[in-house]
């Protein structure tokens, strides 16, 4: 039994390394994109203040352009500077390695041969601390197959998963898309508005150059945060973990359907899995259990979702 713990307690840590690599090069495309984005911005509106200052036809057009434009940047680098991507990035790229030294020494447990009941807790324990999560704690091993007790879990836990984490990141997903739309129609919209602004520039004097100038900068903070801020990519962010989720549920629903209880997964296996699927340890996810049972009894909304990945 230790083997086949070991084996799934492996695969499970390959996910990890493969999803902190992917979340690794995802930020860092994000801190540079963003990084680039902001000091082009920046330095545009200097030099439109720096021409404004010269005086001159255009001079109104210039200084609202430059204002709008140290405005986004200034909006864009307080939101970097809180979230600092550079910071993430280096923290998964230590995520990734730490994993990948875990997965090396699982191997050659199971290459030596013969690993026991507490090689696979002390792997899982440390599967459950190089998450963002507390160490693990004294776990029970009195669940041995499927119990009345463990399916009434795995009920609960399937509803915390339906009622918390699906529901919300549908709803950011939902969020982050509508964003997006509003963000891609409007940049095409101002630096359409920018052109017809600068071609109409030279029959009615400054306003047409004003208005181009205008546009043309908030075109400019638009596309940047749309594209730097890659708003599309936390979208499908977003709706891939929804589809995760989604997953997750009807593995536990099609398992607790089957009525023959020797076809099933090993119950104490099965249950593993599943907290380590949402990042939790064994007693974390008895708990979550017996709070979403104690908070549909008491007819309130439980306070936590059933996964710490994410």
């Amino acid at each position: 039994m230790a083997t086949v713990q070991l084996y799934a307690i492996l695969e499970a840590v390959a996910d990890r390394v493969e999803m902190h690599k992917n979340i690794g090069e995802q930020r860092e495309n994000w801190n540079s994109l963003l990084l680039n984005s902001i000091n082009m911005i920046t330095l545009t509106a200097a030099t439109m203040a720096g021409v404004a200052a010269t005086g001159g036809a255009g001079v109104l057009g210039l200084d609202l352009a430059s204002t709008a434009l140290f405005s986004a940047a200034t909006g864009m680098l307080v939101l970097m500077n809180k979230i600092q991507p550079s910071q993430l990035v280096e923290e998964q790229r230590n995520a990734t390695r730490l994993f990948k030294q875990l997965q090396s020494h699982i191997q050659t447990l199971l290459a030596v041969g013969s690993p026991s009941k507490e090689d696979a807790k002390d792997a899982m324990k440390k599967v459950l601390a190089l998450d963002p999560l507390p160490l693990l704690g004294v776990e029970n091993n009195n669940i041995n197959g499927w119990t009345e007790e463990l399916e009434m879990e795995m009920r609960e836990v399937v509803e915390v998963i339906k009622r918390k984490d699906s529901e919300d990141y549908d709803r950011l997903g939902n969020k982050a898309l509508k964003i997006n739309k509003v963000l891609a129609k409007s940049g095409p919209l101002l630096t359409g508005i920018a052109a017809l602004g600068s071609f109409m520039g030279s029959s009615h004097g400054h306003w047409g150059a004003i208005v181009a100038a205008v546009a043309g900068a908030l075109a400019s903070a638009v596309n940047t945060f749309e594209h730097g801020g890659q708003v599309g990519m936390v979208f499908e962010m977003y709706r891939n973990n929804a589809g995760f989720f989604k997953l997750v549920h009807e593995s536990i629903e099609s398992t607790l359907d089957e009525s023959d209880v020797e076809k099933r997964e090993n119950g104490e296996l099965f249950e593993m899995k599943v907290a380590l699927q949402l990042g939790r340890s064994l007693s974390q996810l008895r708990d979550l259990a017996k709070k979403s049972s104690y908070s549909r009894i008491k007819g309130s909304p439980i306070d936590e979702c059933a996964s710490k990945l994410f």
